[in-house]
């Protein structure tokens, strides 16, 4: 018999001691087991290592790990994240044809489209209960409805801010398109972009601090999300620092909008990369 308790199941006989919420998203809970020992379910943690309050452990896996869904996010994630690093860095956008660093850009946002929704589906799949429910099957779920969780949330808007970068990327290739039709398919779905990123950032930013602020270096998750909120943060400042002035057609700053990009994709770079040795981080929750 289990007891249903938000969004996920726990064994009967477990009592809920501590839980931390975030609005109405629970993002930890502490048990009590009947035996009087503890079990702590945190809903990264679990989503991204699969298992629930383990000691520290060395496991020395390799970086090497395509078998994987997690090692498959963070080298999706690398790769768009240096395609816009490179398509911004002067050198490259000064030197080599406008067309290229358009074509740069472009599959770079198809990377980070592919990486987005592997994490949506690691998301809507992830075992949150502390222990298995009975009877739960393996059926891979591609797409799923679950508002209760702020993860789901964090995961499905940012999705949606990929696809946005891809029609703003795709766009940019044009080099015919009128001003109005540049503001409208190339700078419109880039700041929309721009905040999905945020709003899924944020998010993110909240269910690994259980609230509004934490300050935690050594906690590799606490670094992900938070080298990903300030990622999103040069994103939109390089999305404001790209809009197109009306009067004379000019950006408001080339040079500020490059720099936004690259410093926000040096952010995710590093960011997508520590995605990895946080698959075995078995640290206890704190």
């Amino acid at each position: 018999m289990t007891t249903l308790r938000a969004s996920f199941r726990i064994p009967e006989g477990w009592i809920v001691e501590e839980r931390r919420t975030v609005g109405p998203f629970i993002t930890r809970e502490r048990y009590r087991l009947p035996d009087g020992s503890q079990r702590t379910w945190d809903s990264r943690r679990h989503r991204k290592t699969g298992h629930v309050d383990e000691e520290r452990t060395t496991l020395a896996r390799p970086w090497w790990q395509p078998r994987l869904l997690g090692w498959w996010i963070a080298a999706l994630f690398m790769i768009g994240s240096f395609l816009f690093a490179l398509g911004a860095f002067p050198v490259f956008a000064d030197r080599v044809d406008a067309r290229i660093v358009g074509v740069t850009y472009f599959v770079g946002s198809i990377f980070f489209t592919c990486a987005a929704y592997l994490q949506y589906v690691q998301a809507v799949n992830a075992a949150h209960p502390p222990a298995p429910a009975p009877g739960s099957g393996s059926r891979v779920r591609l797409i799923a409805w679950q508002p209760d969780r702020i993860d789901w949330w964090s995961a499905s808007v940012q999705s949606i801010g990929t696809v946005l970068f891809n029609i703003s990327t795709f766009s940019a290739m044009d080099a015919t398109f009128t001003q109005q039709q540049q503001e409208r398919l190339v700078w419109a779905p880039d700041m929309l972009g721009s905040i999905a990123f945020m709003i899924a950032s944020t998010l993110a930013w909240l269910e690994v601090c259980h609230g509004a602020w934490r300050w935690d270096p050594p906690d590799t998750s606490w670094k992900i999300v938070a080298l990903n909120l300030g990622g999103s943060i040069a994103f939109q400042i390089s999305a404001v620092a790209a809009f197109i002035r009306p009067q004379t057609g000019e950006i408001v700053s080339l040079p500020i909008s490059n720099l936004g990009t690259f410093v926000g994709a040096l952010a995710f770079l590093v960011g997508a990369a520590l995605l990895i040795p946080e698959m075995d981080d078995r640290s206890p929750v704190g």
